[in-house]
């Protein structure tokens, strides 16, 4: 817990940086952010352009704790994580499993805007064929099936062992609905709920309803790491931690909520400062033989010069701050 720091003291250790993509992730060919420093490390303030300011004054709630609060007491000193496949032809698979050494569980996207089944399928084929029998993997369909929908490529993509499919409806309803779909089809597919908790006013209606069998927690999006561990206790759910396309800033307060967890029994989706073309620390968070350690991240001047945002940009998001920071002292947040 930590009183809400002076918009000028924020703005004051501001710095906006626009990193390039190595491959199209979510939509997002340069990612964008704002990282500013505090007397307990670095902070990060980046949800997506498309959200709205309340939405998005819990991402800047979670970078101020970040900057200015202490992390809670670890339980583990590694953290597993899983690679992230974008939507990309089977063809460049082994490119991209090729940046998470050491990873043996792969998420990947799936129900991209402009694709198909047929091409989700051809994806799985060559990530199990490039890691092999024993690997877990697991799909990520943000929300983009109808429940029928969803039920058919389940059944299509069990063949394929998956552990588990994240946010594959978009509404609480559509899956506590896909779920009894496929116990009535005999689909052994377990359904994890992401956007259900992280974009809800009511993130514990998942468990309430029955809809999900895991979630998956992310600290920015929640508010914060202490937000996050309630959330997870409240649900009484196995979780997963997983960015929202983090810097190493972001990253590092991932793995700090994944090493505090009682419990974590599946591996983390924190590997994806791979998919950036350059970060923004001196040593970036990157997987190790498949983990992460808790520590936090020097940052590295010479790459938040270099990473720059535009000045309009820049502008722009100072002003989108501003308006969070009024938001959260307006409903006297305090973390």
């Amino acid at each position: 817990m930590t009183d809400l720091p002076p918009l000028s003291a924020l703005l004051e250790r501001a710095h906006v940086v626009a990193i390039p993509m190595r491959v199209r992730f979510r939509g997002v060919d340069v990612r964008e952010a704002v990282v500013f420093e505090g007397p307990a490390g670095w902070g990060e303030f980046a949800p997506f352009p498309e959200y709205g300011d309340e939405e998005s004054a819990r991402w800047l709630a979670a970078g101020i704790e970040e900057a200015y609060a202490a992390r809670p007491a670890p339980v583990r000193d590694a953290v597993p994580v899983n690679a992230t496949v974008p939507a990309v032809p089977p063809e460049r698979v082994p490119e991209v499993l090729a940046r998470f050494e050491g990873c043996t569980t792969a998420k990947v996207k799936v129900a991209e805007r402009g694709q198909t089944l047929r091409d989700d399928l051809n994806r799985l084929a060559a990530v199990r064929d490039a890691m092999g029998p024993h690997a877990r993997i697991r799909i990520d369909a943000n929300g983009a099936w109808d429940v029928e929908t969803a039920t058919e490529a389940l059944r299509r993509s069990a063949a394929y062992d998956i552990e588990y499919a994240e946010q594959p409806c978009a509404t609480v309803d559509e899956l506590a609905e896909l779920r009894a779909a496929l116990a009535r089809n005999a689909i052994d597919v377990l359904i994890a709920a992401d956007e259900s908790i992280r974009k809800a006013e009511d993130p514990l209606l998942v468990a309430r309803k029955g809809a999900a069998d895991l979630v998956v927690v992310k600290v920015a999006p929640l508010g914060g790491i202490a937000r996050a561990l309630e959330i997870v206790d409240a649900c009484g759910l196995p979780a997963v931690v997983s960015s929202a396309l983090d810097t190493s800033i972001g990253i590092s307060a991932g793995v700090a909520l994944a090493a505090a967890l009682p419990a974590l029994e599946h591996a983390c989706g924190l590997g994806t400062v791979g998919l950036f073309v350059r970060d923004v620390a001196v040593e970036p968070m990157r997987p190790g033989a498949g983990v992460l350690r808790p520590r936090r991240v020097t940052v590295d001047p010479g790459a938040l010069t270099a990473l720059a945002a535009p000045p309009e940009r820049r502008q722009w998001w100072r002003e989108r701050m501003a308006r969070c920071h009024a938001l959260l002292d307006r409903a006297g947040v305090q973390r």
